[in-house]
């Protein structure tokens, strides 16, 4: 960092060039995520485009698990360019996944439908995702490792906050570039094609990005390294070879990422997704109140990572993490009442009860062949409506409103949108009311405080991880240490939290029963946390080289 820098004889960075390095990193990281993230902003209408399903739940979850899958070569991309990272350098390394990101994301944007290629249209979605992926692991590092290495020490937690709030920026240009296509697009030919013209828009941000990377220098660091021989042999070994390292990447993975990726996903992802869906608010209006939100949240991480330069690295996290745990349901139950609070109204007045045998759903059975029974059809369109309901065991099946029988048993031999239908327009009848919600004024603003809430929290994760990852591991290996359990923790605990969150509620009926998966998450990372972070990561990380 900078205090190796002077060690090894290299000139420290000045001002105009740290700007430059922040700006240009912090642009390409926008630019990056912007490419991953609006395969999830647009998931509706990529579940229609390349995952047909009668069943809306069913089509929602594969574009989930096409959205996981790209998580899921995270670690192999941290691992790949982490390597090169440590041998050939910092910049070229993060060209060359930017490249991969860019081309990648346009190629969504370029394959026909279902509609017209069959089951080729997933499979090639998928492949391009796991492209990105492999891309993403090696990207994040790159450019916070850049960064850190050219900060002085008593800024490097603001400086490096600007690379952890252009990932937030990456979902923000995502939602803006969506919105900015809905009010140029007639919504009927954005629906049939205009959804591509953000993933295509992506070769103009590659365009920008390469432009402004190609004038960044390598790594100070990385240059003195070079210059006095001391590259690692084999960077990936030495991650888990190095004294104290394997303690380290266990405290990285459990203590700092794993709570910090999925209370991020939960804030914007889940919210998102929460809101257009069960909730039923209009989707332009959603997509609107989440940017207002996201944008508003960037700043919270810049604030974090500058606090954290006053009070430790330690600190923030460890409050955040105590936060999510208390604020977690409360924001989502405040979410649902401000947004729809009809719904509960109805549910209270007029519970739905189902009796019945065989009373569970799987979202997944028409993948496999199986057939649910007549009572896992049922809760399988309540769900889909998001309907509270209770399960009882019966010999026949029932299904009561406010102690009213509904007839449902002309439905179940009915496809599963027909079944939805009809059942909601018996719950209609009894008050529940299924249209799209435009929330009051004063509701829509309390939706948007509730999401800078969630926003705040995961900057306290969040804001001041990057100095605190690179300031955890030596010089050397510096890439694929902090890459490695950063990618599996953002990979496989982020990353799948939609798809098992989203399972989670498919199965219960419940929808803040997902939220347990982030809770739980959270408080492993507050125990470890509290256990591993150290105090001062670099005092602690010279007191480990001085150890035989």
């Amino acid at each position: 960092m900078a205090s190796e820098v002077a060690m090894a004889g290299q000139r420290e960075p000045t001002q105009k060039e740290i700007r430059l390095v922040i700006a240009a990193s912090s642009a390409g990281t926008i630019f990056e995520w912007y490419d991953f993230f609006i395969y999830g902003t647009l998931a509706s209408l990529i579940g229609a485009a390349f995952f047909p399903s009668e069943n809306e739940t069913l089509q929602l979850l594969l574009v989930w698990a096409g959205f996981a899958i790209g998580f899921g070569f995270r670690p192999l991309g941290a691992i790949l360019f982490g390597y090169l990272g440590d041998k050939l350098g910092r910049k070229y390394t993060f060209l060359v996944t930017v490249t991969l990101m860019g081309i990648a994301t346009a190629g969504v944007g370029l394959i026909p439908g279902a509609a017209s290629i069959g089951i080729a249209a997933p499979v090639i979605v998928i492949l391009l995702r796991i492209i990105q992926g492999l891309a993403l692991g090696g990207e994040y590092g790159g450019a916070a490792i850049y960064v850190a290495e050219h900060a002085p020490r008593e800024k490097r937690g603001f400086y490096t906050s600007f690379i952890q709030a252009s990932v937030a920026g990456g979902f923000v240009l995502s939602i803006a570039v969506v919105l900015s296509c809905r009010f140029l697009i007639p919504p009927e030919e954005f629906a049939a094609w205009g959804w591509r013209v953000p993933f295509l828009l992506s070769i103009v941000l590659l365009a920008i990005s390469l432009w402004m990377r190609l004038k960044l220098s390598e790594s100070p660091v990385f240059r003195a390294m070079k210059e006095a021989g001391k590259m690692s042999g084999n960077p990936f070994t030495e991650s888990f070879t190095y004294p104290g390292n394997k303690k380290r990447i266990f405290v990285a993975l459990f203590g700092i990422t794993g709570g910090l990726t999925t209370i991020w996903y939960t804030a914007f992802f889940s919210g998102l997704s929460f809101l257009r869906g069960p909730m039923r608010v209009d989707e332009l209006t959603v997509e609107i109140l989440v940017f207002i939100a996201g944008l508003v949240a960037m700043s919270f991480y810049l604030f974090v990572g500058k606090w954290s330069d006053r009070v430790g690295r330690k600190k923030p996290i460890i409050i955040g993490n105590i936060l999510i745990l208390v604020l977690l349901f409360p924001c989502f139950w405040a979410l649902g009442h401000l947004a729809n609070p009809g719904l509960w109204d109805s549910a209270k007045s007029a519970p739905v009860q189902v009796a019945g045998q065989q009373c569970s759903t799987d979202p997944f059975a028409d993948l496999v062949g199986s057939t649910p029974s007549d009572c896992g059809k049922i809760l399988e369109a309540l769900t889909a409506s998001g309907v509270p309901y209770d399960v009882v065991e019966a010999e026949e099946l029932r299904v009561t409103v406010g102690g009213t029988e509904l007839p449902v048993a002309k439905t179940l031999s009915a496809s599963s949108a027909d079944r939805k239908r009809a059942l909601e327009s018996s719950l209609m009848a009894h008050g529940y009311d299924f249209a799209d919600r435009q929330p009051s004024t004063l509701a829509l603003a309390g939706i948007v405080g509730v999401l800078m809430v969630l926003g705040a929290l995961s900057a306290m994760n969040y804001g001041s991880v990057a100095a605190l990852l690179a300031e955890m591991f030596p010089a050397k290996i510096r890439y694929s240490s902090m890459s490695i359990p950063y990618h599996i923790g953002a990979g496989y605990f982020g990353g799948f939290l939609p798809l098992i969150a989203g399972y989670i509620v498919a199965r219960s009926g419940d929808v803040y029963a997902g939220l347990w998966y982030t809770w739980i998450f959270v408080f492993i990372a507050l125990l470890v946390g509290w256990w591993g972070i150290p105090n001062d990561p670099e005092a602690a990380l010279d007191e480990g080289r001085q150890k035989p």
